[in-house]
């Protein structure tokens, strides 16, 4: 009897997450099949102003680790401030907390 786990955690394992990340707040709705859509978040800029974004495109949506750490990420297109972004929003599944990350 053999076990490939060696072979099962490489390729799920995506190593450390890189970038600036900021804790959010975020409203999701939830499928009937347990996946997760972002629909309202809360983030804070560095001046201390609380925004809401309510207009955010989900484009994909993906489960990772990082460190052993399982998360789920949601690239998405939000408008802040008049402009349009791309952003990951990352749901830790460890501690239930979100966060933003730019790119």
């Amino acid at each position: 009897m053999g076990f490939q786990l060696g072979s099962i955690i490489e390729q799920t394992e995506h190593g450390v997450l890189h970038g600036i990340q900021r804790e959010i707040a975020c409203e999701c709705w939830f499928t009937s099949g347990g996946k997760s859509i972002p629909k309202i978040i809360k983030v804070m800029d560095e001046e201390g102003f609380l925004y809401t974004i309510r207009d955010i495109e989900l484009l994909t949506t993906e489960e990772k680790n990082y460190c052993g750490i399982q998360t789920v990420e949601h690239l998405c297109r939000i408008r802040l401030r008049g402009r349009s972004g791309i952003v990951k929003l990352i749901y830790t599944k460890e501690n239930c907390r979100w966060t933003i990350l730019e790119l």
